[in-house]
């Protein structure tokens, strides 16, 4: 197995793409377009990390594909691991989760002040 090496364009050379196994260049290159869509938004806190993708040689395996993510967003690590039977599955999958995890580190839509059940103030 040999591991390759590829940046994800729009993001810069802060994230990382690892390959190992048979990956095809088009699943390659929907997995960048879809990471890359959702790291590569203005307003983000600078982005570091590694996105890891292997493929699994026994074909008798039900989810062959897998991807583990380690994404630095600003203060925040986030994590993501997947198994999907497809690359394109995969690749839908971890922006699902990335796009979770950069909404909830978005704090706009919170207010100051807790709810009233929580001690906050009287209404």
């Amino acid at each position: 197995m040999t591991a390759e090496d590829i940046d994800i364009e729009g993001v810069g050379a802060a994230v990382r793409v690892r390959t190992e196994g048979d990956v095809e260049e088009e699943s390659l290159a929907y997995l960048r377009e879809k990471v890359g869509a959702v790291l590569g938004r203005p307003g983000l806190p600078p982005i570091s990390g590694e996105v890891h993708l292997t493929r699994a040689a026994a074909h008798h395996v039900e989810f062959p594909w897998a991807a583990v993510a380690e994404i630095q967003m600003g203060a925040d690590l986030v994590v993501v691991h997947a198994r999907e039977a497809s690359a394109r599955e995969l690749a839908d999958r971890l922006r699902g989760r990335m796009e979770r995890a950069r909404r909830r580190r978005n704090t706009a839509h919170r207010t100051a002040a807790p709810p009233p059940w929580r001690g906050g103030p009287q209404q």
